[in-house]
């Protein structure tokens, strides 16, 4: 018997995006559990299931029996216009249900740009958009993620986030949704209030915001007895007990990230100012070399991936790297698999390491120089001199790389058309370092790669009070390095200023945005992040129409006594520090990582991780 799932899936490019039934992907009876949830993606399959985090939920979850864990992502236009002619609900990969059917739906916030997938994805399920139109018979929705720290562009629309580190959280919210349930689903009001008692839940209705005459947030006012005044992170303590799945599913088409991925540390401990992950995933906690070589030696016998990738924000700064890299040799060269070690820093990069980790196969290198002036890498804290450039530069040419990918940033605070050319002298030097390698003795057709992407002030940043450059100055720096780049040996590639200011405009704004991202949505916008839909002029039309100037998130820097959208979250890094930092980048003085000095963050307040190995820095 073909069904209608089927008919559709014959008109469309990629049907397996949609079919399930992948290996490891778990497979229960709907009936015999409790709790029905959705894990939500809001982007099309190939990105989804290249997310860590989507990983360890839907395994975690499914570890319960009461409770059943499904997919469900973005259908891509070809699908979705299918789904609107047969006027087919937004489903689950696993059963193929409607996400209607579910008693929780749990969306990851990865990127701003996404918001306008989720207005979607909620209107293709034929669920109310808004949480206060939601009754009962609806799905519970939430948020969790990095941009779930200030969701309050979107706060209209879920029932609830998840602040900081889901793994112990989720099965909280569980415990309480499966009580709830059981005693017959009284209110949805009454489940918040007792989800809101879990360390980590921020319930937007349960607070109220107010605004001066000049349009900024005058007050954030919790108005039910059960919302505190500020919601701290969640942090998981022993890091290196905390579950990682050693399955995963194996996709049938190829995806963004094929291949297995052991997160080795979570954190950071560099401060590089405009980094909002290296602050909101403090502190800096790592996993045991003998725990990732048995996850390792796992996944890999039940993925048949052909490669291994390291997850972090900083690789190079894992102190178990030399010994976990040894251990994973003797797996990946006997069995030809390849093993990739994105994250590392300039100043700590070993030649020996990269030859030894690369003997399978020999990719290319990408370095952040982030600046291409001193000046200006002090300004952000990058804590990494030309010299370390270079000589790491030097070094791989030696060793035979050719390919190498040199990332910045423009439109830093402070930021001159000296720091601005000086992202081209500097490519010009790292070029004139393999010419300084005999002919005989270096590799022949040199690729050097300098990408640019504009920078965006985030919130939790040292740089959360400052203001964005406009497109017109984003424009006329790219035209800048453009013309500044020496060589043609040099290939230039930026990333498009639009997204950027869109992105600025979401990142650092408040609740009066939401009803732009419906209108947006109404107006067709979807997938922002991919060109081939992202329609600018429609969003500012979006925002004309509601009443919103867009510019007033991003070209207007803040004074420290103005109320920030999200100043009713507490990721435990203190705001006085962070305004300490920004002071120190306006006088052009760093701050050294955690391992040298504490630097008094707040973040030992969780009382693990980097924040422990010192004495003295429990005074932080």
């Amino acid at each position: 018997m073909i069904t209608l799932k089927d008919k559709i899936l014959s008109k469309v490019t990629k049907p397996t995006r949609y079919t399930g039934g992948e290996l490891n992907a778990v497979i229960k009876d709907p009936k015999t559990v409790d709790i029905r949830f959705g894990f939500c993606f809001p982007d099309v399959y190939e990105i989804a299931m290249s997310h860590l985090g989507l990983k360890i939920i839907y395994h975690t979850l499914n570890t319960r029996p009461d409770t059943y864990c499904e997919r469900v992502f973005a259908p891509w236009d070809d699908m979705e216009q299918e789904m609107r002619k047969y006027d087919m609900p937004l489903f689950a990969l696993e059963t193929g249900d409607a996400v209607t059917h579910f008693d929780m739906l749990g969306f990851t916030l990865q990127y701003e740009l996404s918001y306008s997938n989720i207005v979607n994805m909620l209107d293709l399920a034929k669920i109310p958009v808004l949480a206060a139109e939601r009754s009962e018979e609806y799905p519970i929705i939430y948020g969790g993620g990095p941009c779930a720290y200030n969701a309050e562009p979107i706060a209209d629309i879920f029932d609830f986030f998840m602040l900081g580190e889901g793994e112990e959280q989720v099965h909280e919210t569980m415990d309480v949704l499966k009580e709830w349930k059981k005693e017959g689903k009284k209110s949805k009001k009454e489940l918040l209030e007792r989800l809101v008692k879990i360390d980590g839940i921020y319930v937007p209705s349960f607070y109220d915001v107010e605004y001066t005459e000049q349009g900024t947030v005058k007050t954030i006012t919790p108005n039910n007895p059960n919302a505190p005044k500020t919601i701290l992170k969640r942090v998981v303590k022993d890091f290196d007990a905390t579950y990682a799945p050693d399955t995963i599913i194996v996709p049938f088409g190829e995806v963004v990230h094929d291949r297995v991925m052991l997160e080795v540390m979570r954190g950071c401990m560099r401060g590089c100012r405009f980094c909002q992950a290296g602050y909101i995933y403090r502190p800096l906690r790592e996993r045991k070399p003998e725990t990732l070589l048995s996850l390792a030696d796992d996944l890999l016998s039940k993925s048949g991936f052909d490669e291994i990738s390291l997850s972090s924000l900083s690789t190079s700064d894992f102190t178990g790297l030399p010994c976990l890299t040894d251990g994973l040799l003797k797996i990946t060269e006997e069995k030809k698999i390849g093993l990739s070690l994105p994250s590392l820093r300039i100043d700590n990069f070993s030649l020996e390491l990269m030859e030894k980790v690369q003997k399978v196969r020999k990719s290319g290198i990408t370095f952040a120089p982030e600046a291409g002036t001193q000046r200006l890498r002090d300004v952000i804290n990058k804590n990494i001199t030309e010299e370390n450039i270079l000589q790491s530069t030097a070094l791989l040419f030696a060793g035979g790389w050719t390919n190498v990918k040199l990332y910045f940033m423009i439109g830093l605070p402070t930021e001159t058309d000296t720091d601005v050319c000086g992202i081209a002298e500097l490519a010009g030097r790292v070029l004139d370092v393999y010419f300084e390698i005999p002919k005989e003795e270096r590799a022949k057709n040199i690729n050097i790669t300098v990408s640019t992407s504009s920078f965006v002030p985030k919130p939790f940043t040292a740089f959360q009070w400052v203001g964005m450059n406009s497109r017109e100055e984003i424009i006329r720096k790219q035209k800048l390095i453009k013309d500044s780049i020496p060589s043609k040996r040099i290939r230039y590639t930026y990333h498009d200023n639009k997204t950027s200011y869109l992105e600025g405009v979401f990142s650092r704004g408040d609740r009066r945005l939401c009803k732009s991202i419906i209108k947006a949505v109404e107006l067709g916008c979807k997938f922002d992040g991919w060109g081939e839909f992202f329609d600018f002029d429609k969003w500012m039309q979006a925002f004309d129409q509601t009443g919103i100037d867009p510019d007033f998130y991003t070209a207007r820097e803040r004074s420290y006594d103005e109320v920030l959208p999200w100043d009713h979250i507490d990721v435990g890094v203190t705001k006085e520090f962070l305004m300490n930092e920004n002071e120190k980048a306006k006088a052009e003085s760093t701050t050294p990582h955690c391992r040298l000095e504490c630097s008094k963050c707040g973040a030992h307040r969780f009382k693990t991780g980097v924040c422990t190995e010192r004495r003295g820095a429990d005074n932080g």
